[in-house]
Protein backbone atom coordinates (compact mmCIF):
# COMPACT_ATOMS: atom_id res chain seq x y z
CA UNK A 1 0.00 0.00 0.00
CA UNK A 2 3.70 2.39 0.03
CA UNK A 3 3.16 2.80 -3.80
CA UNK A 4 0.28 4.26 -5.67
CA UNK A 5 -2.36 2.67 -8.00
CA UNK A 6 -0.78 3.66 -11.13
CA UNK A 7 -3.46 4.72 -14.05
CA UNK A 8 -2.33 4.34 -17.77
CA UNK A 9 -4.41 6.60 -19.91
CA UNK A 10 -6.83 9.85 -19.15
CA UNK A 11 -9.35 8.94 -21.46
CA UNK A 12 -13.02 8.79 -20.13
CA UNK A 13 -12.24 5.60 -17.85
CA UNK A 14 -9.09 6.68 -16.58
CA UNK A 15 -10.18 10.25 -15.23
CA UNK A 16 -13.34 8.62 -14.00
CA UNK A 17 -11.48 5.80 -12.41
CA UNK A 18 -8.75 8.17 -10.74
CA UNK A 19 -11.37 10.78 -9.59
CA UNK A 20 -13.04 7.86 -7.50
CA UNK A 21 -10.19 6.27 -6.24
CA UNK A 22 -8.70 9.82 -4.92
CA UNK A 23 -12.08 10.20 -3.43
CA UNK A 24 -11.76 6.96 -1.11
CA UNK A 25 -8.45 8.64 -0.52
CA UNK A 26 -6.10 6.27 -2.67
CA UNK A 27 -2.89 7.78 -4.33
CA UNK A 28 -3.09 7.78 -7.58
CA UNK A 29 -0.14 7.91 -10.11
CA UNK A 30 -1.42 8.75 -13.90
CA UNK A 31 1.02 7.52 -16.77
CA UNK A 32 0.08 9.41 -20.38
CA UNK A 33 1.49 10.72 -23.55
CA UNK A 34 -0.65 13.65 -23.16
CA UNK A 35 -1.06 15.60 -26.25
CA UNK A 36 -2.54 18.89 -25.67
CA UNK A 37 -4.39 21.20 -28.57
CA UNK A 38 -4.73 25.21 -28.45
CA UNK A 39 -6.84 27.35 -25.91
CA UNK A 40 -10.11 28.56 -26.64
CA UNK A 41 -10.18 31.70 -28.86
CA UNK A 42 -12.44 34.42 -28.31
CA UNK A 43 -14.39 32.18 -26.01
CA UNK A 44 -17.76 35.16 -26.01
CA UNK A 45 -17.57 34.79 -29.96
CA UNK A 46 -20.54 32.39 -31.71
CA UNK A 47 -19.26 31.08 -34.97
CA UNK A 48 -19.79 33.42 -37.02
CA UNK A 49 -18.20 35.93 -34.66
CA UNK A 50 -15.08 34.33 -35.17
CA UNK A 51 -15.48 34.46 -38.91
CA UNK A 52 -15.56 37.78 -38.83
CA UNK A 53 -12.92 38.72 -36.13
CA UNK A 54 -10.17 35.63 -35.87
CA UNK A 55 -7.10 37.29 -38.14
CA UNK A 56 -6.84 34.26 -39.86
CA UNK A 57 -10.33 32.45 -39.91
CA UNK A 58 -9.60 29.95 -42.70
CA UNK A 59 -6.29 28.68 -40.84
CA UNK A 60 -8.64 28.50 -37.71
CA UNK A 61 -11.46 26.56 -39.78
CA UNK A 62 -9.75 24.89 -42.13
CA UNK A 63 -6.00 24.49 -41.15
CA UNK A 64 -2.72 26.05 -42.70
CA UNK A 65 -2.21 23.25 -45.31
CA UNK A 66 -6.44 22.78 -45.58
CA UNK A 67 -6.67 19.88 -43.80
CA UNK A 68 -9.82 20.03 -42.76
CA UNK A 69 -11.27 19.98 -46.24
CA UNK A 70 -13.21 17.08 -47.89
CA UNK A 71 -12.92 17.97 -51.07
CA UNK A 72 -15.68 16.74 -53.80
CA UNK A 73 -14.77 13.10 -55.70
CA UNK A 74 -12.51 12.18 -52.28
CA UNK A 75 -13.67 8.90 -51.31
CA UNK A 76 -13.81 7.19 -47.66
CA UNK A 77 -15.03 9.78 -44.85
CA UNK A 78 -17.89 12.57 -45.00
CA UNK A 79 -15.66 14.63 -42.24
CA UNK A 80 -12.76 15.53 -41.09
CA UNK A 81 -12.10 16.95 -38.13
CA UNK A 82 -10.99 20.26 -37.57
CA UNK A 83 -7.61 21.72 -36.70
CA UNK A 84 -8.50 22.34 -32.93
CA UNK A 85 -8.52 18.07 -32.99
CA UNK A 86 -5.28 17.98 -34.05
CA UNK A 87 -3.71 16.81 -31.25
CA UNK A 88 -6.73 14.32 -30.21
CA UNK A 89 -4.99 11.80 -32.85
CA UNK A 90 -1.67 12.99 -33.06
CA UNK A 91 0.53 9.69 -33.31
CA UNK A 92 3.35 8.51 -30.73
CA UNK A 93 5.95 6.83 -32.91
CA UNK A 94 6.24 3.70 -30.03
CA UNK A 95 2.89 2.21 -31.20
CA UNK A 96 2.51 0.74 -34.75
CA UNK A 97 -0.20 -1.57 -35.67
CA UNK A 98 -1.04 -4.23 -38.94
CA UNK A 99 -4.93 -4.03 -39.03
CA UNK A 100 -6.90 -7.14 -41.59
CA UNK A 101 -10.26 -5.62 -42.25
CA UNK A 102 -10.07 -2.91 -39.47
CA UNK A 103 -9.61 1.18 -39.88
CA UNK A 104 -8.21 1.64 -35.66
CA UNK A 105 -7.91 5.06 -34.38
CA UNK A 106 -6.39 5.94 -31.19
CA UNK A 107 -5.33 8.59 -28.68
CA UNK A 108 -2.27 10.20 -26.75
CA UNK A 109 -3.95 13.16 -25.95
CA UNK A 110 -4.79 14.00 -22.49
CA UNK A 111 -8.28 13.05 -22.41
CA UNK A 112 -7.94 10.58 -25.13
CA UNK A 113 -10.51 10.32 -27.80
CA UNK A 114 -13.33 11.71 -26.05
CA UNK A 115 -11.77 15.18 -26.59
CA UNK A 116 -13.06 14.87 -30.03
CA UNK A 117 -16.66 13.22 -29.34
CA UNK A 118 -20.26 14.48 -29.78
CA UNK A 119 -21.27 13.81 -26.47
CA UNK A 120 -23.83 11.17 -26.56
CA UNK A 121 -24.32 9.60 -23.29
CA UNK A 122 -26.45 6.03 -23.71
CA UNK A 123 -26.78 3.78 -20.65
CA UNK A 124 -26.94 -0.16 -21.16
CA UNK A 125 -29.89 -1.46 -20.33
CA UNK A 126 -31.00 -4.88 -18.53
CA UNK A 127 -31.22 -6.70 -21.93
CA UNK A 128 -27.72 -5.61 -23.07
CA UNK A 129 -25.81 -6.27 -19.97
CA UNK A 130 -27.18 -10.13 -20.03
CA UNK A 131 -23.74 -10.99 -21.26
CA UNK A 132 -22.38 -9.22 -18.04
CA UNK A 133 -21.39 -10.73 -14.56
CA UNK A 134 -24.12 -7.98 -13.21
CA UNK A 135 -27.14 -6.48 -13.73
CA UNK A 136 -28.38 -3.01 -14.46
CA UNK A 137 -29.37 -2.62 -10.82
CA UNK A 138 -25.69 -2.98 -9.82
CA UNK A 139 -24.76 -0.36 -12.83
CA UNK A 140 -27.49 2.39 -12.25
CA UNK A 141 -26.12 3.98 -9.02
CA UNK A 142 -22.72 4.79 -11.20
CA UNK A 143 -24.87 5.82 -14.25
CA UNK A 144 -26.30 8.36 -11.79
CA UNK A 145 -22.82 9.25 -10.33
CA UNK A 146 -21.42 10.18 -13.46
CA UNK A 147 -23.83 12.06 -14.52
CA UNK A 148 -24.36 14.09 -11.74
CA UNK A 149 -20.90 14.67 -12.16
CA UNK A 150 -20.25 15.50 -15.81
CA UNK A 151 -24.28 17.32 -16.74
CA UNK A 152 -26.29 14.98 -18.99
CA UNK A 153 -29.47 15.72 -20.44
CA UNK A 154 -32.50 14.13 -21.27
CA UNK A 155 -36.30 13.72 -21.37
CA UNK A 156 -38.66 11.21 -19.84
CA UNK A 157 -40.41 10.58 -23.37
CA UNK A 158 -40.09 7.05 -25.82
CA UNK A 159 -36.77 6.49 -25.65
CA UNK A 160 -36.74 5.56 -22.25
CA UNK A 161 -37.92 1.94 -23.08
CA UNK A 162 -34.12 1.53 -24.24
CA UNK A 163 -32.67 4.23 -22.54
CA UNK A 164 -33.25 3.47 -19.15
CA UNK A 165 -34.02 6.75 -17.07
CA UNK A 166 -31.84 7.20 -13.95
CA UNK A 167 -30.68 9.64 -11.53
CA UNK A 168 -28.41 13.01 -12.01
CA UNK A 169 -30.38 14.51 -15.65
CA UNK A 170 -30.82 17.51 -16.50
CA UNK A 171 -33.56 18.83 -18.22
CA UNK A 172 -32.82 19.27 -22.15
CA UNK A 173 -31.23 21.35 -24.22
CA UNK A 174 -33.20 24.16 -26.46
CA UNK A 175 -34.31 22.73 -29.23
CA UNK A 176 -33.36 23.58 -33.01
CA UNK A 177 -35.99 24.25 -35.32
CA UNK A 178 -35.46 21.55 -37.54
CA UNK A 179 -34.97 18.62 -34.83
CA UNK A 180 -38.56 20.37 -33.23
CA UNK A 181 -40.23 19.90 -36.53
CA UNK A 182 -38.72 16.03 -36.91
CA UNK A 183 -39.87 15.43 -32.91
CA UNK A 184 -43.46 17.15 -33.82
CA UNK A 185 -43.75 15.06 -37.18
CA UNK A 186 -43.05 11.67 -34.91
CA UNK A 187 -45.68 12.67 -32.92
CA UNK A 188 -48.43 12.63 -35.57
CA UNK A 189 -47.22 8.97 -37.28
CA UNK A 190 -46.08 7.88 -33.62
CA UNK A 191 -48.34 4.76 -34.01
CA UNK A 192 -47.24 3.75 -37.81
CA UNK A 193 -43.67 4.05 -37.07
CA UNK A 194 -44.01 2.42 -33.71
CA UNK A 195 -46.13 -0.72 -34.44
CA UNK A 196 -45.20 -1.21 -38.70
CA UNK A 197 -41.41 -0.12 -38.47
CA UNK A 198 -40.63 -1.00 -34.70
CA UNK A 199 -39.67 2.77 -34.27
CA UNK A 200 -38.50 5.01 -31.36
CA UNK A 201 -37.96 8.44 -31.57
CA UNK A 202 -37.02 10.95 -28.58
CA UNK A 203 -34.60 13.35 -27.42
CA UNK A 204 -30.76 12.62 -27.45
CA UNK A 205 -29.04 12.65 -24.19
CA UNK A 206 -25.97 14.50 -24.43
CA UNK A 207 -22.87 15.43 -21.79
CA UNK A 208 -23.45 19.17 -22.32
CA UNK A 209 -25.29 21.87 -19.40
CA UNK A 210 -28.75 22.85 -19.92
CA UNK A 211 -27.48 24.55 -16.51
CA UNK A 212 -24.85 25.88 -14.40
CA UNK A 213 -22.73 22.85 -12.86
CA UNK A 214 -20.03 24.03 -10.42
CA UNK A 215 -17.88 26.17 -12.02
CA UNK A 216 -18.94 25.28 -15.51
CA UNK A 217 -21.65 27.36 -17.11
CA UNK A 218 -24.87 26.04 -19.18
CA UNK A 219 -25.04 25.67 -22.79
CA UNK A 220 -24.69 29.68 -24.42
CA UNK A 221 -25.14 28.30 -28.07
CA UNK A 222 -22.64 29.57 -30.03
CA UNK A 223 -22.57 26.98 -32.48
CA UNK A 224 -18.78 26.23 -31.77
CA UNK A 225 -19.16 22.62 -30.59
CA UNK A 226 -16.98 20.86 -33.17
CA UNK A 227 -14.27 23.16 -32.78
CA UNK A 228 -14.48 23.12 -28.92
CA UNK A 229 -16.58 24.60 -26.48
CA UNK A 230 -15.36 27.56 -25.35
CA UNK A 231 -16.67 27.60 -22.08
CA UNK A 232 -16.87 23.72 -20.97
CA UNK A 233 -20.54 23.90 -20.76
CA UNK A 234 -19.94 20.39 -23.83
CA UNK A 235 -18.17 17.65 -21.22
CA UNK A 236 -15.07 16.48 -22.46
CA UNK A 237 -12.44 14.03 -19.89
CA UNK A 238 -9.84 16.95 -19.66
CA UNK A 239 -12.22 18.40 -17.02
CA UNK A 240 -12.10 15.67 -14.62
CA UNK A 241 -8.73 15.33 -15.05
CA UNK A 242 -7.94 19.14 -14.64
CA UNK A 243 -10.40 18.14 -11.24
CA UNK A 244 -8.02 15.30 -10.12
CA UNK A 245 -4.89 17.12 -10.44
CA UNK A 246 -6.46 19.69 -7.49
CA UNK A 247 -5.99 16.19 -5.19
CA UNK A 248 -2.65 15.94 -3.53
CA UNK A 249 -2.59 12.56 -3.39
CA UNK A 250 -2.65 12.64 -7.41
CA UNK A 251 0.36 12.79 -9.58
CA UNK A 252 0.25 13.61 -13.00
CA UNK A 253 3.20 12.59 -15.45
CA UNK A 254 2.97 13.56 -19.23
CA UNK A 255 4.85 12.83 -22.15
CA UNK A 256 5.46 9.02 -21.29
CA UNK A 257 3.99 6.20 -23.44
CA UNK A 258 3.86 3.09 -21.32
CA UNK A 259 5.24 0.27 -23.00
CA UNK A 260 5.46 -2.84 -20.70
CA UNK A 261 4.74 -4.10 -16.82
CA UNK A 262 7.29 -5.78 -15.10
CA UNK A 263 6.55 -8.60 -12.52
CA UNK A 264 7.59 -10.11 -9.13
CA UNK A 265 8.34 -13.66 -8.86
CA UNK A 266 4.62 -14.24 -7.62
CA UNK A 267 3.53 -13.24 -11.13
CA UNK A 268 1.96 -9.62 -9.62
CA UNK A 269 2.73 -6.60 -11.35
CA UNK A 270 6.09 -4.35 -9.37
CA UNK A 271 6.38 -1.72 -11.83
CA UNK A 272 5.28 0.16 -15.04
CA UNK A 273 8.25 0.98 -17.72
CA UNK A 274 7.56 4.46 -19.61
CA UNK A 275 9.24 5.40 -22.46
CA UNK A 276 10.05 9.62 -22.88
CA UNK A 277 9.84 11.15 -26.18
CA UNK A 278 13.70 10.70 -26.46
CA UNK A 279 13.19 6.94 -26.00
CA UNK A 280 15.37 7.23 -22.34
CA UNK A 281 12.89 4.65 -20.11
CA UNK A 282 11.47 5.39 -16.93
CA UNK A 283 10.38 2.48 -14.12
CA UNK A 284 7.50 3.39 -11.51
CA UNK A 285 6.86 1.19 -8.23
CA UNK A 286 2.79 0.07 -8.62
CA UNK A 287 0.78 -1.66 -5.56
CA UNK A 288 -1.81 -2.03 -8.72
CA UNK A 289 -2.24 -0.91 -12.14
CA UNK A 290 -4.96 0.11 -14.12
CA UNK A 291 -5.06 -0.27 -17.47
CA UNK A 292 -7.11 2.57 -19.39
CA UNK A 293 -5.52 3.56 -22.16
CA UNK A 294 -8.10 1.93 -24.23
CA UNK A 295 -8.74 -1.61 -25.52
CA UNK A 296 -5.84 -1.71 -28.58
CA UNK A 297 -3.30 0.61 -26.52
CA UNK A 298 -4.13 -1.73 -23.03
CA UNK A 299 -3.92 -5.08 -25.38
CA UNK A 300 -0.39 -4.06 -26.89
CA UNK A 301 0.96 -2.96 -23.30
CA UNK A 302 -0.42 -6.52 -21.94
CA UNK A 303 0.70 -8.42 -25.03
CA UNK A 304 4.74 -6.88 -25.11
CA UNK A 305 4.42 -7.58 -20.87
CA UNK A 306 3.19 -11.05 -21.35
CA UNK A 307 5.93 -11.70 -23.96
CA UNK A 308 8.57 -9.89 -22.17
CA UNK A 309 7.66 -12.72 -18.57
CA UNK A 310 7.10 -15.91 -21.09
CA UNK A 311 8.36 -15.49 -24.52
CA UNK A 312 4.73 -15.91 -25.93
CA UNK A 313 2.54 -13.78 -27.42
CA UNK A 314 -1.37 -15.03 -26.82
CA UNK A 315 -3.98 -14.10 -29.25
CA UNK A 316 -6.58 -11.93 -27.27
CA UNK A 317 -9.98 -12.97 -29.51
CA UNK A 318 -13.43 -11.14 -29.59
CA UNK A 319 -12.46 -7.64 -30.12
CA UNK A 320 -15.57 -5.69 -31.43
CA UNK A 321 -16.22 -2.20 -32.57
CA UNK A 322 -20.02 -0.76 -34.03
CA UNK A 323 -20.41 -0.89 -37.67
CA UNK A 324 -21.75 2.64 -38.21
CA UNK A 325 -23.56 3.80 -41.57
CA UNK A 326 -23.56 7.63 -42.57
CA UNK A 327 -26.98 8.95 -44.00
CA UNK A 328 -27.69 11.83 -45.28
CA UNK A 329 -31.27 13.82 -45.68
CA UNK A 330 -33.58 16.60 -46.81
CA UNK A 331 -36.11 17.67 -44.77
CA UNK A 332 -39.20 18.38 -47.95
CA UNK A 333 -41.08 20.64 -44.74
CA UNK A 334 -37.56 22.62 -43.81
CA UNK A 335 -36.64 23.64 -47.65
CA UNK A 336 -36.53 27.52 -47.93
CA UNK A 337 -36.32 27.95 -44.22
CA UNK A 338 -33.35 29.87 -42.52
CA UNK A 339 -31.67 28.04 -40.23
CA UNK A 340 -30.31 29.77 -36.63
CA UNK A 341 -26.59 29.21 -36.37
CA UNK A 342 -26.80 30.65 -32.50
CA UNK A 343 -27.61 26.80 -31.68
CA UNK A 344 -26.43 23.68 -30.18
CA UNK A 345 -24.22 21.80 -32.97
CA UNK A 346 -24.71 17.84 -32.24
CA UNK A 347 -27.32 15.74 -32.46
CA UNK A 348 -30.60 16.56 -30.03
CA UNK A 349 -32.47 13.32 -31.69
CA UNK A 350 -32.49 9.57 -31.10
CA UNK A 351 -34.23 6.70 -33.30
CA UNK A 352 -34.01 3.44 -31.96
CA UNK A 353 -35.45 0.50 -34.54
CA UNK A 354 -35.84 -3.21 -33.13
CA UNK A 355 -35.03 -5.18 -36.01
CA UNK A 356 -37.57 -7.74 -37.21
CA UNK A 357 -35.14 -10.56 -38.04
CA UNK A 358 -33.10 -10.32 -34.63
CA UNK A 359 -35.49 -8.70 -32.23
CA UNK A 360 -32.39 -6.43 -31.39
CA UNK A 361 -32.21 -2.05 -31.64
CA UNK A 362 -30.12 -0.68 -34.08
CA UNK A 363 -29.94 3.23 -32.90
CA UNK A 364 -29.30 5.96 -35.16
CA UNK A 365 -28.31 9.17 -34.16
CA UNK A 366 -30.06 12.91 -35.85
CA UNK A 367 -27.84 15.66 -36.31
CA UNK A 368 -29.57 18.67 -38.09
CA UNK A 369 -27.05 20.82 -40.26
CA UNK A 370 -26.43 24.23 -38.86
CA UNK A 371 -23.01 25.35 -38.80
CA UNK A 372 -21.12 22.57 -40.26
CA UNK A 373 -19.51 24.17 -42.70
CA UNK A 374 -20.86 21.70 -46.01
CA UNK A 375 -23.08 18.96 -46.44
CA UNK A 376 -22.46 15.70 -48.31
CA UNK A 377 -25.30 16.16 -50.81
CA UNK A 378 -23.61 19.09 -52.02
CA UNK A 379 -20.39 17.05 -53.09
CA UNK A 380 -23.52 14.77 -55.48
CA UNK A 381 -25.34 17.80 -57.13
CA UNK A 382 -24.93 17.67 -60.56
CA UNK A 383 -23.81 21.64 -61.11
CA UNK A 384 -20.59 23.49 -61.23
CA UNK A 385 -19.40 25.07 -57.77
CA UNK A 386 -21.09 28.63 -57.83
CA UNK A 387 -24.81 26.77 -59.04
CA UNK A 388 -23.92 23.93 -56.21
CA UNK A 389 -22.87 26.74 -53.93
CA UNK A 390 -26.16 28.48 -54.55
CA UNK A 391 -28.48 25.49 -54.19
CA UNK A 392 -26.71 24.48 -50.65
CA UNK A 393 -27.40 27.93 -49.18
CA UNK A 394 -31.33 27.54 -50.02
CA UNK A 395 -31.19 24.21 -48.54
CA UNK A 396 -29.18 24.35 -45.66
CA UNK A 397 -31.70 24.42 -43.04
CA UNK A 398 -33.55 21.61 -44.40
CA UNK A 399 -30.25 19.00 -44.54
CA UNK A 400 -29.07 16.37 -42.15
CA UNK A 401 -27.40 13.34 -40.90
CA UNK A 402 -28.76 10.21 -39.28
CA UNK A 403 -25.61 8.25 -37.73
CA UNK A 404 -26.64 4.51 -37.86
CA UNK A 405 -25.20 2.27 -34.92
CA UNK A 406 -24.94 -1.57 -35.34
CA UNK A 407 -24.25 -4.14 -32.17
CA UNK A 408 -21.22 -6.52 -32.73
CA UNK A 409 -20.92 -9.71 -30.67
CA UNK A 410 -17.32 -11.15 -29.32
CA UNK A 411 -16.28 -14.26 -32.41
CA UNK A 412 -13.10 -15.94 -31.92
CA UNK A 413 -11.77 -14.98 -35.51
CA UNK A 414 -11.70 -11.73 -34.59
CA UNK A 415 -8.39 -10.77 -32.42
CA UNK A 416 -5.15 -8.59 -31.65
CA UNK A 417 -2.22 -10.20 -30.82
CA UNK A 418 1.81 -9.18 -31.03
CA UNK A 419 3.75 -9.25 -34.05
CA UNK A 420 6.73 -9.86 -32.96
CA UNK A 421 8.52 -10.22 -35.99
CA UNK A 422 8.74 -6.01 -36.09
CA UNK A 423 10.95 -3.96 -34.33
CA UNK A 424 9.82 -2.21 -32.15
CA UNK A 425 6.92 -5.09 -32.07
CA UNK A 426 3.49 -4.17 -33.68
CA UNK A 427 -0.32 -4.67 -32.03
CA UNK A 428 -1.63 -6.93 -34.80
CA UNK A 429 -5.34 -6.88 -35.60
CA UNK A 430 -7.59 -9.22 -37.50
CA UNK A 431 -11.47 -8.63 -38.42
CA UNK A 432 -14.01 -10.34 -40.24
CA UNK A 433 -17.54 -9.69 -40.51
CA UNK A 434 -19.94 -11.44 -39.52
CA UNK A 435 -21.38 -13.86 -41.84
CA UNK A 436 -24.97 -11.94 -43.50
CA UNK A 437 -23.76 -8.61 -42.38
CA UNK A 438 -24.08 -7.10 -45.95
CA UNK A 439 -27.54 -8.28 -45.88
CA UNK A 440 -28.18 -7.17 -42.63
CA UNK A 441 -27.04 -3.73 -43.68
CA UNK A 442 -29.33 -3.59 -46.63
CA UNK A 443 -32.28 -4.30 -44.42
CA UNK A 444 -30.84 -1.60 -42.05
CA UNK A 445 -30.66 1.25 -44.69
CA UNK A 446 -34.05 0.17 -46.23
CA UNK A 447 -35.54 0.29 -42.63
CA UNK A 448 -34.17 4.06 -41.86
CA UNK A 449 -35.05 5.22 -45.06
CA UNK A 450 -38.67 4.34 -44.67
CA UNK A 451 -38.41 6.29 -41.09
CA UNK A 452 -36.96 9.12 -42.71
CA UNK A 453 -39.36 9.30 -45.62
CA UNK A 454 -42.54 8.92 -42.75
CA UNK A 455 -41.06 12.17 -41.49
CA UNK A 456 -41.05 14.00 -44.20
CA UNK A 457 -37.40 13.38 -45.39
CA UNK A 458 -35.56 12.05 -48.81
CA UNK A 459 -32.34 10.13 -48.14
CA UNK A 460 -30.62 10.08 -51.30
CA UNK A 461 -29.69 6.05 -51.78
CA UNK A 462 -26.14 7.09 -53.18
CA UNK A 463 -25.12 9.14 -50.32
CA UNK A 464 -25.24 6.52 -48.03
CA UNK A 465 -22.13 5.39 -46.76
CA UNK A 466 -20.93 2.41 -44.90
CA UNK A 467 -18.21 3.36 -42.71
CA UNK A 468 -15.39 0.93 -42.30
CA UNK A 469 -15.30 -1.02 -39.22
CA UNK A 470 -13.02 0.27 -36.73
CA UNK A 471 -14.10 4.04 -37.49
CA UNK A 472 -16.65 4.18 -34.72
CA UNK A 473 -13.88 3.98 -32.16
CA UNK A 474 -15.82 1.98 -29.92
CA UNK A 475 -13.80 -0.98 -29.11
CA UNK A 476 -14.09 -3.65 -26.84
CA UNK A 477 -14.08 -7.18 -25.80
CA UNK A 478 -10.03 -8.54 -25.76
CA UNK A 479 -9.99 -9.19 -21.81
CA UNK A 480 -13.81 -9.99 -21.12
CA UNK A 481 -15.54 -10.26 -17.45
CA UNK A 482 -16.37 -13.20 -16.86
CA UNK A 483 -17.94 -14.82 -13.45
CA UNK A 484 -15.58 -18.37 -13.96
CA UNK A 485 -11.85 -17.92 -14.52
CA UNK A 486 -10.04 -18.34 -17.17
CA UNK A 487 -6.98 -17.26 -19.29
CA UNK A 488 -7.12 -13.83 -20.74
CA UNK A 489 -10.28 -13.21 -19.18
CA UNK A 490 -10.72 -10.66 -16.20
CA UNK A 491 -13.43 -10.60 -13.35
CA UNK A 492 -16.67 -9.16 -12.47
CA UNK A 493 -14.50 -6.11 -11.23
CA UNK A 494 -11.87 -6.08 -14.38
CA UNK A 495 -8.80 -7.61 -12.27
CA UNK A 496 -7.31 -9.97 -14.67
CA UNK A 497 -7.19 -13.72 -13.96
CA UNK A 498 -3.52 -13.86 -15.04
CA UNK A 499 -2.22 -11.25 -13.25
CA UNK A 500 -3.51 -10.67 -9.67
CA UNK A 501 -3.00 -6.72 -9.16
CA UNK A 502 -4.15 -6.30 -13.16
CA UNK A 503 -7.44 -4.10 -13.76
CA UNK A 504 -8.75 -3.05 -17.02
CA UNK A 505 -10.96 0.09 -16.54
CA UNK A 506 -11.59 0.40 -20.52
CA UNK A 507 -13.40 -1.40 -23.14
CA UNK A 508 -11.33 -4.41 -23.15
CA UNK A 509 -13.21 -6.23 -20.80
CA UNK A 510 -17.04 -5.54 -22.14
CA UNK A 511 -18.09 -9.04 -23.20
CA UNK A 512 -20.84 -7.65 -26.16
CA UNK A 513 -21.65 -4.07 -27.81
CA UNK A 514 -24.82 -3.13 -28.11
CA UNK A 515 -25.90 -0.50 -30.25
CA UNK A 516 -25.08 2.50 -28.54
CA UNK A 517 -21.80 4.80 -27.78
CA UNK A 518 -20.41 3.17 -24.76
CA UNK A 519 -18.47 5.85 -23.10
CA UNK A 520 -21.02 6.37 -20.23
CA UNK A 521 -20.90 3.06 -19.42
CA UNK A 522 -16.86 3.34 -20.00
CA UNK A 523 -16.91 6.01 -17.40
CA UNK A 524 -19.90 4.57 -14.70
CA UNK A 525 -18.05 0.95 -14.82
CA UNK A 526 -14.63 2.27 -14.46
CA UNK A 527 -16.69 4.64 -11.32
CA UNK A 528 -17.73 0.95 -10.39
CA UNK A 529 -14.19 -0.55 -10.20
CA UNK A 530 -12.22 2.16 -8.07
CA UNK A 531 -15.48 2.11 -5.28
CA UNK A 532 -15.96 -1.53 -4.99
CA UNK A 533 -12.80 -3.37 -5.76
CA UNK A 534 -10.21 -0.90 -4.50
Amino acid sequence: MDDPIVVVGSGASGVHFALAALRKGRRVLMLDVGYTGQDAVRPSDNLNGLKRNLPDPIGYFLGKRYESLVLPGASGEYYAFPPTKEHVFRPRSEFRFAASGFSPLYSFAAGGLAEAWTGGCYPFNQRELSSFPFAYEELAPYYAKVSAHIGITGADDDMAAVFPLHGGLMEPLELDEHSAVLLNTYERHRSYLNERLGCLIGRARVATLSRDLGDRKQCSYLGRCLWGCPTQAFYTPSITLAQCRTYPEFQYVSGLYVDHFRMDTVGRVRSVVALSSDGQAREFAADSLVLAAGTLCSAKIFLESIYRESGKAPELHGVMDNRQILMPFVNLRMLGRRWNPDSYQYHQVAIAVQMQNTGQYIHGLVTTLKTALIHPLVQTLPFDLGTSASAFRNVHGALGMVNINSPDHRREENYVTLDVGSTPHRLAIHYRPESGETERLKRTISTFRKILWKLGCFAPSHTVHVRPMGASVHYAGTVPMTDKPAPLTSSKHCRSHDVENLYFADGSTFPDLPAKNLTFTLMANATRIAEEAF
